[in-house]
């Protein structure tokens, strides 16, 4: 699933087949399952692009179909299609991370909007990602050894002790993967870590 498109899953086949139609007419390329099960099982969790989920399908929810694939480490931007009682469950989604959501009967240029952004978003943060990546891969050997000692929080005279180097050897290479990966300081770049797979 490495190809970017608009993964559309909803158990209304009426919806479906309009919601697909409506991205393919957009230029957008289209991958639809019945379920949220189908979704995961077609490989969701490493899915590029965006996605439209309705929020109550059968079987998995919209939601826990959500929560698994943050779980599974997507970071994929996931609209959500909402009944007018689902909303409270709509803006618990948006709480733990979701896209948007857009209640029914909606606009179909509105949601084409969102698509559109979803994936720019998505686009961008896979570029900030092989960024941080390319620059994890600037460290030399000792800065691969001294940055999970920082990630650990470890003082300067403690990685010194476990490596059996100068503090102030520590010190330079500290300042260095710093400098590298274009953070202020460590809380920062634990903060970048993660976005990397660090």
């Amino acid at each position: 699933m490495s190809e970017e498109c608009v993964h559309i899953v909803d158990d209304d086949d009426a919806v479906r087949d309009a919601l697909v139609y409506l991205c393919k007419a957009a230029g957008h390329a289209v991958k639809s399952y019945a379920s949220g099960e189908d979704f995961l099982q077609g490989g969701g969790a490493a899915a590029v692009g965006a996605a439209v989920f309705d929020i109550r399908l059968g079987g998995i929810s919209g939601l826990d179909l959500f929560r698994e694939l943050r779980n599974a480490g997507s970071q994929l931007p996931v609209i959500f299609l909402t009944g007018h009682g689902d909303v409270p469950l709509a803006v618990d989604a948006i709480k733990s991370g979701a896209y948007d959501f857009l209640e029914k009967p909606f606009d179909d240029e509105g949601l084409l909007r969102l698509i559109e952004a979803a994936l720019a978003a998505a686009r961008l943060a896979r570029s900030s990602q092989a960024g941080l990546a390319a620059r994890l891969g600037t460290l030399s050997e000792r800065e691969k050894q001294i940055l999970p000692l920082l990630m650990a929080g470890k003082a300067n005279k403690v990685i010194a002790a476990e490596l059996e180097i100068a503090i102030r050897t520590v010190e330079v290479h500290r300042a260095r993967v710093l400098a590298k990966m274009g953070a202020r300081n460590v809380v920062e770049l634990a903060v970048m870590l993660p976005k990397a797979g660090g």
